[in-house]
């Protein structure tokens, strides 16, 4: 205990923060009754992960606070300077506790390197600025946000442009081997109040804004039809302006917007956690929807770079799984003529890879994360994951963008209803063609990280021979590039790894089931009783009943 408090003397020492400086001094006069928390605070800094850096906002090197974003700083901006020096650097933030605060700290680091630091106008979404990288020319981007995480958390993204991200990587995330090159300048850094500190940087004028909603606008065809009533809430968080620009500009009528959910509030008070997946968390746009005579419903996540899409089935509403909304947007650029590679993940539904067979087209298939996806070939024209992100637009925003992807949604659903059908329908005929592609995951928040990595080890020491009584035809282990495990059988697949940004172990679970003589009720009825037994065989095979999920 004494040398865990010298350590937690010599943090306190260094912050430049005299609010963590104080949490922390509590915390050591309440020794040892504080002892457990005080070294999960210091069991480690936090390292650059799927999203760079994300973590609860607590004082001390585990958490997101002003110190650590300095030292995050510091070293992205030495590693930056040593390759492109003078370079600009562009920042963006959310409306979570401290996201302003990180981010002033982070351009006033910049330009203490010798860089050029420029903020956004505001608090605006994450594609807002994942284009302002590309479109300003910068080296690099950093965007303060912990995306859908709970309203403890906060984050910080890296983009880089394309002197230093490559083609492919222009206004994209951070991949091998920069992350671990950032990561060792910022270990470098061992001394905060040494980091020299230079002027606040400039504040972009709205017109990056404009900019970015001009070519959002385009995504779209002017002459395909517009006319569609939205329910549309932004989840209290910062996509709400400029998704609603961005539909007047396309043509569209502005969506009806949740009132008690419209304005940006980092403390999410309306749900208990926001992200549209989670239940309950679309409640008051799908009540919204079916007062206002909505015709579709349409949710962003805090930092709008994903997108939820629910639809009307009789008298009730109907969330999209994250495939569904992939595939109709697939399939609607494919109509649309839209030729190039297609991308998705290996934990996303097949079914893509098998409308791209049908058409000629080129296919990718990459790792979880948007920072792979976008890096699925020269040609990309497409790209999704089943945790509602969709690239519509990759020569825009090399990134999932929730905008434009609503705004692509919402095309094919108005020209749908002109033609007195729907998103259902459109589903129905590629279910009719194709069969039934269903998915579902399990997914299970744990306290402990060793009880993932239990689970991945009893997985690995006893593969089942077989899933819903055919045998696994392939079993793949990724190790050591990922830490994922790929089970395959004639009709189902399934893909279970750790979650990169969250503390969860996840299993992506797949069957396709044929449609027999036009009959897609008994096809979906035969389908719900697989995916559920393919669910509890999952669970049996990585041992965790005992675990809450």
């Amino acid at each position: 205990m004494t040398e865990l408090a010298a350590r937690a003397q010599a943090w306190i020492d260094d912050d430049p923060d005299p609010t963590s400086q104080a949490e922390l001094r509590e915390l050591l006069a309440a020794l040892p009754g504080s002892e457990a928390e005080l070294r999960d605070r210091f069991s480690g800094p936090l390292t650059f992960g799927t999203a760079g850096l994300r973590g609860p906002l607590r004082a001390g090197p585990n958490g997101m606070n002003l110190a650590v974003v300095r030292q995050a700083a510091a070293g992205l901006s030495q590693w930056v300077a040593k390759r492109q020096p003078g370079s600009l650097i562009v920042i963006g933030y959310d409306a979570r506790r401290g996201s302003h605060e990180f981010a002033m700290e982070t351009a006033r680091v910049a330009t203490g390197a010798g860089l050029r630091a420029a903020l956004l106008p505001g608090q605006l979404p994450t594609p807002v600025l994942a284009f302002a990288v590309r479109h300003l020319g910068a080296a690099a981007g950093v965007m303060v946000t912990a995306s859908h995480n709970p309203p403890q958390d906060n984050g910080y993204k890296v983009y880089l442009g394309a002197a230093l991200g490559g083609t492919l990587g222009d206004g994209a995330q951070i991949v091998p081997p920069a992350d671990k090159e950032i990561e060792a300048e910022i270990r470098a850094v061992t001394r905060l109040s040494e980091v020299p500190l230079g002027v606040d940087g400039d504040v972009l004028d709205h017109k990056i804004v404009d900019s970015y909603v001009e070519a959002a606008a385009a995504v779209v065809d002017p002459d395909e039809p517009k006319e569609l009533a939205i329910a549309y809430t932004p989840l209290h968080g910062v996509g709400g302006e400029v998704l609603r620009e961005s539909f007047i500009r396309a043509g569209f009528q502005p969506p009806s917007i949740v009132s008690t959910q419209a304005k940006p509030d980092g403390t999410f008070p309306t749900v208990a956690f926001p992200n549209p997946e989670e239940p309950g968390a679309m409640d008051q746009v799908v009540a919204l929807a079916k007062t206002s005579g909505a015709d579709l419903v349409i949710a962003n996540d805090p930092d709008a770079d994903r997108c939820a899409v629910a639809i009307p089935v009789g008298d009730s509403w109907r969330i999209l799984r994250g495939d569904e909304v992939g595939v109709l947007l697939a399939d609607h650029l494919m109509r649309r003529g839209a030729t190039g590679t297609y991308a998705t993940t290996i934990v996303s539904s097949s079914l893509l890879k098998t409308l791209c067979q049908e058409r000629d087209l080129g296919y990718a298939e990459t790792l979880t994360g948007f920072k792979w996806i976008v890096r699925g070939g020269e040609d990309l024209v497409y790209g999704y994951e089943e945790a509602l992100g969709y690239c519509v637009a990759p020569q825009m925003v090399r990134d999932k963008d929730g905008i434009t992807a609503a705004l692509v949604v919402a095309e094919l659903a108005a020209g749908l209803k002109a033609e007195l059908r729907t998103l259902q329908d459109r589903l129905d005929e590629i279910a009719l063609k194709h069969g039934l592609y269903v998915t579902d995951q399990l997914s299970v928040r744990v306290d402990d990280l060793r009880e993932i990595s239990d689970a991945m080890a009893r997985l690995r020491n006893r593969m089942p021979a077989s899933l819903l009584d055919e045998p696994v035809t392939s079993a793949e282990d990724l190790l050591p590039e990922a830490d994922v495990i790929i089970l395959r059988t004639e009709s189902s697949r399934v893909v279970v790894r750790p979650s990169g940004t969250e503390p969860k172990l996840k299993a992506y679970l797949e069957i396709v089931e044929p449609v027999s003589e036009g009959d897609l009720a008994a096809a979906r009825e035969r389908a719900a009783a697989t995916i559920v037994a393919l669910r509890t065989e999952t669970a049996a095979a990585l041992g965790i009943w005992s675990v809450n999920p």
